[in-house]
């Protein structure tokens, strides 16, 4: 990756830590614009307690000087308010006595979780040791993350919002890329005045009601959230090789999400079931950008002048069936990713398992959790977006400074479309 990314910590440990490598020089961040994104993590009905401890907030630790980025490594530290309450459980030095087992000990592993995958692989007598890294908590760093990638983007006129389009088995009407009215912009604005980050507020006091059943049976629920990214240009990814197609790469990194079982761009399995003539976007030409309606040299029609600073080249397409993505390429129109969320493997009327200890069945054990995280999952996975989508830009236009990074970005938008504004370099012509 152009631009790397690595976090660290536990759950109720210290702190976690976020380590962002390969920013420009100069790029203006500030605290406060990190945090904002951290405190949309933290919001939705059906948090959990947790979220009343804590106040999440980034302390610079290197990579920033004077309100702008260096070009080195930028490392941010968001200390966990729970560990108070978790010094003991979680301390770093060994026990007085040596190898006395410390309280919590988590050997009735939760299915859904990680925790007996995770004990069996790592050799350990505690689940504590793979839950704590396993939790979704460490999504905070990643959002972190996001947040400078989403400020880096911002410089080029890309916004990336997200809504809620199912909960609990509920679905918005705005779940399609086929709705027929566009989605408000900015996205964000609108989504996070819901508690749910629904758009469609006719369905928000069914899915509470669904929310508060869930809690008083001791269950949790799961749903779907879209992602959208808009003014993305025309040409990031590549079609030659698999590891750089760039609909794999957000796959990838969506997936990694705790609790993401599925991930679609644009129509999604939707397109597996029409025909392709109700799949497929249509191709325009812009009506400024248009040579005349005469043929071309050799029956080609060329359609466009330089685009300018058109990040499209001058093209458009109707609907956007394909996400804003062909060939693993973007085509300019709108980035549209949604991310399912199965329901929280914590629950507070547990599965039958197996005790470690003793080898006869148990009760799951059960940490303090959410019903549903599932308004969070979305801005988890607008951060993740904006981190592929920014490692591309730096893949297409590099540069170790900001400025740098501009002239790069604007000589190829200024470019786009120039080779069929005239015939001459059409084969054949």
């Amino acid at each position: 990756m152009t631009l790397r990314f690595t976090t660290a910590g536990e759950s109720h440990g210290k702190a976690l830590v976020t380590i962002v490598e390969g920013l420009p020089a100069g790029l203006p961040v500030t605290a406060e614009w990190v945090d904002r994104e951290l405190a949309r993590r933290m919001q939705g009905y059906g948090r959990g307690a947790r979220m009343k401890i804590e106040r999440d907030r980034i302390e610079w630790l290197s990579g920033v000087r004077a309100g702008e980025t260096l070009g080195s490594p930028v490392a941010m530290l968001i200390p966990n308010r729970d560990w108070a309450n978790w010094e003991d459980v979680m301390a770093y030095e060994n026990s007085d006595p040596p190898g006395e087992l410390r309280r919590r000990r988590v050997t009735r592993p939760r299915p859904g979780h990680a925790d007996l995958a995770g004990v069996l692989k790592y050799d350990r007598l505690d689940g504590r040791d793979i839950l704590e890294r396993a939790s979704a908590r460490e999504t905070t760093a990643r959002v972190a993350a996001g947040a400078l990638a989403k400020r880096l983007l911002a410089e080029f006129g890309v916004e990336i919002g997200s809504h809620v389009v199912s909960l609990g088995g509920i679905r918005a009407d705005t779940a399609r890329g086929s709705r027929s009215e566009p989605l408000p912009g900015p996205l964000n604005e609108a989504s996070d005045r819901s508690e749910l980050r629904v758009l469609d507020g006719s369905m928000e006091a069914e899915i509470i009601r669904r929310i508060d059943a869930a809690k008083k049976a001791g269950d949790t629920l799961g749903g779907e959230a879209e992602v959208v990214a808009r003014g993305v240009v025309v040409g990031l990814g590549s079609h030659v090789s698999w590891d750089r197609k760039l609909d794999g790469r957000l796959a990838g990194m969506l997936m990694s999400i705790p609790a993401v079982k599925g991930v679609e761009i644009g129509m999604g399995f939707e397109a597996a079931r029409r025909p392709g003539s109700a799949v497929h976007d249509p191709i325009e030409g812009g009506e400024a950008g248009m040579l005349g309606s005469g043929e071309g040299r050799g029956g080609l029609r060329p359609p466009l002048a330089p685009a300018s600073t058109d990040p499209r080249g001058g093209f458009r397409r109707p609907t956007n069936n394909a996400g804003g993505l062909e060939g693993g390429i973007t085509t300019g129109e709108p980035v549209v990713v949604k991310v399912a969320m199965k329901p929280i493997a914590t629950l507070m009327s547990p599965l039958p398992t197996v005790d470690l200890r003793s080898g006869q069945p148990a009760k799951a054990v059960s940490e303090r959790s959410d019903v549903t995280a599932v308004p969070a999952m979305g801005v988890i996975a607008e951060a993740l977006v904006a981190l592929v989508l920014a490692d591309a830009m730096l893949e297409k236009f590099g540069g170790d400074s900001l400025p740098e990074m501009r002239r790069n970005y604007d000589g190829y938008v200024a470019a786009l479309g120039s080779r069929w504004a005239t015939t001459s370099d059409v084969p054949g012509s």
